[in-house]
């Protein structure tokens, strides 16, 4: 089977175990484990009958449900499956711009989407040997951006987890023709409304934010994201695609996600601790460097191909681990882990210790 360019591909990975998917512990997909939450289950039972009309093709009550929990009006709310197929209509936004800007490494699917519609994009790449400050930041975009130039741009940023004061280089941001601003991994931070570019909105029709519901509630297979923009671009957005792009589940799935506070709050209490315990297990480990990150997953960088390593985490721990070969900058010696349950990190820190300590991922220790 060809090699994925996303985590969470368990059937590719239960090939190479040997395995049934559902014998493995993910590491690759960067989703909440402490979901889906526990109603979940009887709530799917109950509301089944949902499958059998169609969706409202407004969506009205998902975008009312939306516009509450970020203080705004629904017009301002376009529900998309997932966010993947929003960032689609933001690359096809993008054609009349010279380039789009991405910073590097960057999610796969950038360029993807930009490449399907034919629009010029280059990387801008990071300084990996430390976290990029806003200065940093500022002094790689600045000479950059042009009144034609376009920005895809995510905090916190996939596969770093680092997170940038935004709002702090609006100013310069704003020269874009267009900027997209991918905050799918935000709602893991309880303060996630002061690291927001939210408030710019206001002050600008050439801003799109785009979210994602599926990986704080762990729910991706249902694919529910959004975009918050002027009303008049997402209108455009709206005649771009096909009919019904939300199924009727996730639509009224939604509202009850975003009103789960309990659940929220617990996330919240558990991902700091965890994701600390995590990196510190991990940067005790020889040969391995973990980047500080503020979001629910680490990159790692070893000192040899981390291929082998993630063949014998699945074939002799059944433990799924996320290569980095996806990542232009990265290649073979990075390695990006979700940050999940203490038992089961504490599971992944053994057995990666267990494979280098014993020589059995070959080059790794060579």
């Amino acid at each position: 089977m060809t090699r994925p360019n996303h985590g969470g591909n368990l059937r590719w990975a239960a090939s190479l175990a040997g395995a049934s998917p559902t014998d493995l512990l993910d590491f690759s997909a960067s989703l909440n484990p402490l979901g889906p939450p526990s109603w979940l289950a009887n709530w799917l039972q109950q509301h089944y009958t949902q499958l059998i009309a169609y969706p409202d093709p407004q969506y009205r009550q998902l975008r009312e449900a939306i516009a509450k929990h970020h203080h705004c009006d629904p017009n301002w709310i376009l529900p998309g499956n997932g966010a993947a197929e929003l960032l689609t209509w933001a690359a096809r936004d993008f054609a009349d711009c010279r380039e789009v800007l991405l910073l590097g490494p960057a999610f796969r699917d950038y360029e993807r989407a930009l490449t399907a519609v034919g629009v010029p994009w280059r990387r801008l790449a990071l300084p990996l040997d430390r976290p990029a400050t806003l200065a940093i930041l500022q002094n790689l975009l600045e000479p950059e951006i042009r009144a034609d130039t376009g920005l895809l741009i995510n905090n916190p940023h996939n596969p770093t987890g680092w997170l940038w004061p935004l709002r702090e280089l609006w100013l310069l941001l704003q020269r874009c023709r267009l900027v997209i601003a991918d905050e799918a991994f935000l709602d893991f931070r309880p303060d996630a409304a002061d690291w927001s570019l939210e408030p710019c909105l206001a002050e600008s029709r050439s801003l799109v934010i785009v979210r994602s519901l599926t990986k704080f509630y762990s729910v991706a297979g249902l694919r529910l994201g959004y975009a918050i923009a002027h009303p008049d671009r997402l209108e455009r957005w709206q005649q771009w695609r096909d009919p019904w792009s939300v199924n009727g589940l996730a639509a009224a799935l939604g509202p009850e996600l975003l009103a789960d506070r309990a659940f929220q709050a617990a996330t919240w209490n558990w991902l700091p601790a965890a994701r600390s315990a995590l990196a510190n297990g991990l940067a005790t480990i020889p040969g391995l460097r973990v980047l500080p990150s503020q979001a629910n997953f680490l990159l790692v960088q070893a000192e040899h191909s981390v291929l082998p390593l993630q063949e014998c985490l699945l074939q002799q721990h059944r433990i799924l681990i996320r290569d980095c070969l996806s990542f232009a900058e990265l290649g073979d010696r990075w390695f990006r882990v979700a940050v999940r349950s203490e038992a089961e990190n504490q599971q992944l820190l053994r057995a990666i210790a267990t494979v280098l300590t014993d020589g059995r991922a070959g080059s790794m220790t060579a």
